[in-house]
């Protein structure tokens, strides 16, 4: 008889959870950022719902529904977090195309991808259109979805913002990283609910603020305090939603410490010293591609080991 019990996990579970622990940041961004955000988030989750079910029936042939397992729903879910409120809808079908049907679906799907297919599109469209990817409207513009007042983002003038505001969610940003708060809540569900594990999350924080509070301390002038850089720009969206994919992170919590801690180191050296003011997208990519090199190094003990005869 076999010793193993199932542990009741699915995937559609899983991702329920995660959708639920997205809606407070997705409620934050429909009430900062008007019918922009409702539009962004509607056209990024129906077309790649769309292009999955598309790709899936005429081009694999497969009749099996995996559009059922919600993998694709929050594919959309992060791709519109990783989005102004006010981008051209060909922008967001092109990301949505992007992002299933090159990174995810030409590797054979869910659970075969090597990067995280959000975050792949996002930097694809962020190359391909940097002007209208990186300006974003100001909060508090209830106005129609094309007639939203732009600003830079607050990662050009990290310094100068207001903590209180980069905590609560009154900047300007992409729909899902502008309130750390909310985001916050999102860990403690994914947390509470058992859905990830603290390591991967805790580490790329960990590592951050500490990282920017010695270089704060000696370039206090060129440098923000570890305090914006922790609660600003796409740090903590990534570290909590992106990082923790299960499909592109490490299996083992020893390989998602070090993980963790080099996306974190990654992020610092982006942000301080590379040309973009955000870095996180690129580290966690970046570290993607070292996952299997991590789950090699780091392989758990066997049960049992077989006995030469």
């Amino acid at each position: 008889m076999s010793p193993h019990v199932h542990s009741g996990d699915s995937v559609s579970k899983n991702m329920r959870w995660v959708i639920i622990a997205m809606l407070p940041a997705m409620l934050w961004s429909f009430y900062a950022f008007g019918m922009g955000a409702v539009i962004v988030t509607a056209v990024s989750v129906a077309s790649c719902v769309f292009f999955e079910w598309a790709i899936n029936k005429y081009i694999l042939k497969n009749d099996k529904c995996t559009v059922c397992d919600l993998s694709a729903v929050v594919t959309g879910i992060l791709l519109a977090f990783n989005l102004p409120s006010n981008l051209p809808l060909y922008i967001i079908i092109i990301g949505a195309l992007f992002a299933i049907g090159v990174v995810k679906m030409t590797f054979g799907g869910l659970g075969c991808n090597l990067f995280n297919p959000a975050l792949a599109a996002r930097v694809f469209l962020l190359i391909s259109f940097p002007v209208k990817m990186t300006v974003f409207p100001e909060v508090g513009q209830m106005t129609a979805y094309a007639d939203a007042v732009t600003a830079a983002t607050p990662m050009a003038n990290l310094a100068d913002t207001s903590l209180l505001d980069l905590f609560l969610g009154n900047v300007g940003g992409s729909l899902g990283e502008v309130s750390a708060l909310c985001l916050l809540l999102g860990l403690v569900i994914l947390l509470a609910s058992r859905t990830i594990t603290w390591h991967i999350p805790v580490s790329i924080l960990v590592t951050v603020f500490a990282l920017t509070g010695l270089l704060h301390i000696a370039y206090p002038v060129e440098v923000a305090t570890p305090w914006h850089h922790l609660f600003g720009g796409g740090l903590m969206l990534g570290a909590i939603f992106m990082a923790t994919d299960y499909v592109t992170s490490p299996m083992t919590p020893k390989g998602q410490l070090i993980y963790g801690f080099c996306i974190g180191f990654l992020t610092v050296a982006i942000r301080v010293f590379g040309a973009y003011p955000e870095g996180m997208s690129f580290a966690i990519l970046i570290m993607n591609a070292f996952v299997p090199l991590i789950n090699n190094a780091c392989k758990p003990k066997r049960f049992a080991k077989e006995v030469k005869k």
